[in-house]
């Protein structure tokens, strides 16, 4: 599958959210929050179609849009590029240059040391 662009994002986002629908729908859906209109909407839905990003299906006369690729996968791949591309793909230069440049929560500390210790308990 071809990489899913940011707009493009946003279609799939909501058939993540809603399951399967109808181009209408799906314009309904983003376009007044991206001000997009059905045109702009439709392009992004056939870029996807093109991808294998979604299916199409006929019912009753009208198309049915449903999400190929799970919001997960999509995550994975949206986030191994960005370590790949920026951290050398490496996890812990991530995390050192948000806590650097960005304060970390007591709450958001706390997460962190329990996947570590999730990690470590993991490992034995």
């Amino acid at each position: 599958m071809s990489k899913i662009s940011g707009a493009e994002s946003q279609i799939m986002e909501a058939l993540w959210a809603r399951g399967p629908l109808t181009a209408d729908e799906i314009v309904q859906s983003v376009g007044p929050a991206q001000s997009w209109g059905e045109a702009t909407v439709k392009t992004l839905i056939n870029r996807l179609l093109k991808k294998k990003a979604l299916a199409s299906e006929r019912t009753g006369g009208r198309a049915i849009y449903r999400a190929l690729v799970t919001r997960e996968d999509y995550v994975t791949g949206e986030s191994q590029g960005l370590l790949d591309r920026l951290f050398g793909g490496q996890v812990a230069p991530l995390v050192a240059h948000y806590a650097r440049h960005r304060a970390l929560s007591a709450e958001e500390v706390a997460r962190l040391k329990k996947l570590i210790a999730e990690f470590e308990s993991d490992d034995d």
